[in-house]
């Protein structure tokens, strides 16, 4: 173990001055090595200072191409498919609150006009955007109302979103696509995922009614008494819950 020496420390006999020498060689030793390695570790620098500065370039250039990029090519394109949501989504709620001619107008939603796009457009020339993942969700909803249960499915599963409400009605329509299509089995397993996504007083207790009848065609009571009782007991305010009582009767009653 290394021993501490006061200034001007003199050894006291042979052994002590033999010990001194020794530790005075091993730390030049030491030196020696570091310098030798700093040496080397300088020469590999100097040999490969191309090489270094070019990756030290490449990567810089990647920052900087990826900072512009996000500037001026992601930036412009999210705006400008933000903007073109505006005139389709004008057609698709018209269609919504319209008594009649809904299709006329769900199609203009979709297809657009007098050179606007609808959303199909956006979906096509500004993917990879908030704009055009919301345009699917919309055309979907569309060709759900259009009673186009194909393309409903293929527009809605391509729609993502944590939002309470917009994820959970997107997560329904499949199931409600499914139920059209004659597939209870599949529109239960959308319903489920509608009911697990948020826990709001609006789209819960509808899609907890939809699962409830839906099991009752598959004959599953049991699960759809769970359906409607929840709805009894946690949504008692909702339009689902006032012919809610009906519903348990039927899920009580044997098969």
């Amino acid at each position: 173990m290394a021993t501490y020496k006061k200034r001007g420390f003199k050894p006291k006999d042979k052994a002590e001055e033999q010990e001194v020498t020794e530790q005075e060689s091993a730390t030049a030793e030491v030196f020696s090595t570091l310098d030798e390695s700093a040496s080397k570790t300088e020469a590999w620098v100097a040999s490969n200072q191309n090489y270094i500065l070019g990756v030290i370039g490449v990567v810089a250039i990647s920052v900087l191409g990826y900072l512009a990029y996000a500037q001026f090519v992601e930036k412009p394109k999210e705006s400008n498919a933000a903007n073109e949501m505006y005139y389709p989504q004008q057609y698709f709620d018209q269609a919504l609150n319209s008594p009649t001619a809904k299709d006329s107008l769900y199609n203009l939603a979709l297809n657009g006009a007098e050179g606007k796009y609808g959303f199909l457009d956006i979906i096509n020339e500004y993917s990879g955007t908030k704009a055009a993942n919301l345009a699917n969700y919309s055309a979907g909803m569309a060709y759900l109302n259009m009673q186009k249960y194909q393309e409903a499915i293929s527009h809605l599963e391509d729609f993502k979103s944590e939002d309470d409400i917009l994820g959970a009605l997107a997560k329904g329509g499949l199931g409600d696509a499914f139920m059209q299509l004659g597939q209870p089995e599949d529109a239960l397993e959308y319903y489920d995922k509608a009911i697990a996504h948020s826990n709001n007083d609006y789209t819960r207790p509808k899609f907890l009614y939809k699962a409830g009848v839906t099991a009752l065609e598959l004959k599953q009571n049991d699960k759809a008494l769970k359906y409607f009782q929840k709805i009894k007991d946690e949504y008692s305010s909702s339009d689902e819950a006032r012919t809610v009582d009906a519903f348990i009767g039927m899920a009580k009653t044997p098969n």
